[in-house]
Order: structure tokens, then sequence, then C-alpha cells
């Protein structure tokens, strides 16, 4: 299933990522760079099939939580990172923690940036009918 990874196959929205992500749509592209990753094969051939389903959107994330063998292959990949977070204590959790929110908020800044920056370009164009700057002469 490795055409998933054309560029020209149709490519999910992100409306599917955003009702996972209760509408945060810091976490919703958090969560499809994710997808994207193991779309690469950073965590093995079933679950690159997964997100590649995923990502084409022949699949919704929930149902593809739902098969077995994908199911297992997550389990069993995250089952070496549950150890370790068991293993720290919990001063490093809170770091961890805190890491991850200071990361969250840096992609909201940069999300909110990129909007202003759109926003103004649109309100900076002129539109072909908006009557300003025309003359006969």
């Amino acid at each position: 299933m490795d055409s998933a990874a054309n560029p020209s196959d149709k490519r999910v929205d992100d409306s599917e990522f955003l009702e996972m992500t209760q509408q945060d749509a810091v976490q919703a592209k958090m969560l499809r760079q994710s997808l994207e990753h193991l779309a690469s094969g950073l965590g093995g051939p079933a679950l690159k099939e997964m997100a590649q389903e995923v990502l084409s959107g022949r699949m919704g994330l929930r149902e593809a939580a739902n098969v077995s063998a994908y199911a297992e292959e997550a389990v069993q990949q995250s089952a070496p990172l549950a150890e370790k977070w068991a293993a720290m204590s919990d001063s490093e959790r809170e770091a961890l923690a805190a890491e991850g929110e200071r990361r969250l908020e840096e992609e909201r800044r940069q999300l909110e940036d990129e909007r202003r920056a759109e926003s103004e370009n649109r309100s900076g164009t002129k539109s072909r009918h908006d009557g300003r700057g025309w003359s006969l002469y």
C-alpha cells in the first residue's frame, strides 16, 4: 500500500484530526505530523500502512485503532516508552510534561503568526471589483 506515499494521492483534511483533538488546531497539526512520521516507516510496516490509510482518507483514525493488527503493533511499539515513563521520577515526568507544554505553546504562536500573515496578505490585496484606483484615463 505504498501508493499512499504518492503526493498526488488524496489527503485527508484536518477535520478528522480536529475532531480527535477537541478542535485544537495545534494538537491536530501534531497528530498529522506523527502520522506522517509513522507513514515514513518509523514504527514498522503495520503502523506505516495504518498511517498511510488514515492520511489518504481511506480509513478513519478511530477505525484504524480497531484493526487488531494495527492496535497490537501500536501497543508493542509503545511498550518501551511506557516502561521508560514508569521508571522516571516524578520530577522527570514533570519536566517532560513542561517541555511538552512549551512545545505546544510554541506551535500555537507559530500557527497564530501564520494565520495573521495570511489575513494580512488577504486584506492587503485589492479585489478586481473593489473600485479603488479605477480611472477612465
